[in-house]
């Protein structure tokens, strides 16, 4: 028989730890505010059913409320059981299943993730054309990397936050200069040639003076990273399956970049204040002098063990719908190769730069998503050369909504857009926006019957 648990204290320190009212806490928990208060103030038990919503909402602080094991089984459990694809269990039951048969528990959290597994592998063998992973060119198989990494470098991530905080530096990343500077290395700007975004000759730094603010504050950082941070970098390409001598030098870039990331948003300071704004991308770029892009990017990074952020999906998608960047820390995965659903709101964002756009979609496994999409125009800084027009997306899981300020703008029980990984693999078999037939069903041609795809799927 289950001892009774009462965890007051903690469940008061988890809330405050949130920045959260009781009253928002009931809430995010489904509890009334008087049960909330009773339970902290230990005149009541934690119930299977409560402790099913704090593996939900809270997996990683679950564990010093029950215990590191049983904590991390009911919250992985809870993430299972809340697949669209499986029929919906009462958190009480949940709860019971992971404490009488943790056996039972234990499998369904392995099909989990291998079902998950496989998704994943769907998404990366969506274009039979290419002679598989062997045949990726230098920027897919880095891409692939920083995916299969999680999007998260520890080592680097740490140092930079350690650089940081010696340097005073959670606030704007005006510090990064004199940093720089105090490697050796001047900076100096390029009034004539634009074309080159940044040089580097060893002792010099010389940036284009059409630069936003934000852009070179980010090549400084970058630079400073790449020479303070060489050997942790030169240890991760080593040790990176790569085979292409280009694929290593671009990871080292990336690398580079990502530290870049991390010390103008140092985590634990980034991650409070993002919570704080509710991820609101706009404040959150103020705070830290960062771009829109940047920021958001950054917040796909927050995912260091026992802290981590939102599990968010975050892309970068260019005018003619190819993905440049993409990420995903949520069930829905990226195509690999060509273009993402035309339904996605990115490419209308595309077309209308500097306004926000908001959309609830649905996956076909019923899995419901909010994302926020963005148009951007980065100028040339000469007339006779374009700016580089793109669209950046950034969404997570609807249960996620109360701390995502965006998902405000939408009604979150009301219909959703219905999307899916790409046309190749959407198992839809009733979009006017389908562009291929799906690559595992077979068609139906009517030469009588015309509509807006000229096929039926079967």
């Amino acid at each position: 028989m289950r001892q009774r648990l009462y965890a007051g204290a903690a469940l008061r320190d988890l809330r405050r730890a949130a920045g959260l009212t009781q009253r928002a806490m009931a809430q995010r928990l489904t509890l009334s505010v008087s049960y909330l208060s009773q339970l902290e103030g230990d005149e009541r038990p934690l119930t299977g059913a409560v402790l099913a919503a704090l593996a939900r909402h809270f997996p990683t602080a679950l564990a010093q409320i029950e215990g590191e094991v049983p904590a991390r089984r009911l919250a992985a459990l809870a993430q299972a059981l809340a697949d669209p694809a499986v029929a919906p269990m009462p958190p009480d039951e949940v709860a019971r299943l992971a404490e009488q048969s943790p056996d039972l528990a234990d499998r369904l959290i392995a099909l989990h993730a291998a079902k998950r597994a496989a998704d994943a592998r769907a998404a990366l063998a969506e274009e039979a054309m290419t002679a598989g992973a062997g045949a990726r060119l230098p920027w897919e198989a880095v891409r692939d990397w920083f995916h299969e990494a999680g999007n998260y470098v520890d080592p680097l991530d740490r140092a930079a936050e350690a650089l940081a905080g010696e340097q005073g530096g959670a606030g704007n990343g005006e510090w990064v200069d004199a940093a720089l500077r105090a490697q050796g290395i001047a900076i100096a700007t390029d009034q004539h040639d634009d074309a080159a975004l940044a040089r580097f000759d060893g002792a010099r730094l010389t940036l284009a003076a059409a630069l936003p603010a934000e852009s070179r504050r980010f090549l400084i950082a970058h630079r400073l990273a790449a020479l303070v941070f060489a050997a942790p970098i030169d240890a991760i390409v080593a040790a990176a399956p790569l085979v292409q001598d280009e694929a290593r030098r671009l990871l080292a870039t990336g690398l580079a970049n990502y530290a870049a990331g991390a010390l103008l948003m140092p985590y634990r300071a980034f991650r409070a204040e993002a919570r704080r704004v509710r991820h609101d991308i706009d404040r959150l770029a103020r705070r830290f002098a960062t771009s829109f892009e940047q920021t958001c990017h950054r917040l796909s990074t927050l995912q260091r063990p026992s802290e981590e952020g939102i599990p968010f999906y975050f892309c970068r998608v260019d005018m003619a719908g190819n993905i440049t960047k993409r990420h995903s820390a949520t069930p829905l995965q990226f195509a690999r190769f060509g273009g993402a659903c035309p339904l996605w709101h990115v490419h209308e964002a595309a077309a209308i730069p500097d306004r926000i756009l908001v959309q609830l979609a649905e996956t076909p496994d019923g899995a419901r998503y909010v994302s926020l999409a963005k148009g951007l125009v980065k100028p040339s800084g000469q007339f006779a050369r374009s700016p580089r027009r793109y669209a950046v997306l950034l969404g997570c899981e609807a249960r996620h909504a109360p701390d995502f300020v965006y998902a405000d703008a939408v009604d979150r029980r009301g219909a959703a857009t219905p999307i899916g990984i790409s046309c190749r693999l959407c198992p839809r078999v009733d979009c006017d926006q389908r562009a291929f037939p799906p690559t595992d069903r077979a068609i139906a041609i009517d030469p009588a019957e015309r509509r807006a795809v000229p096929y039926r799927v079967m």
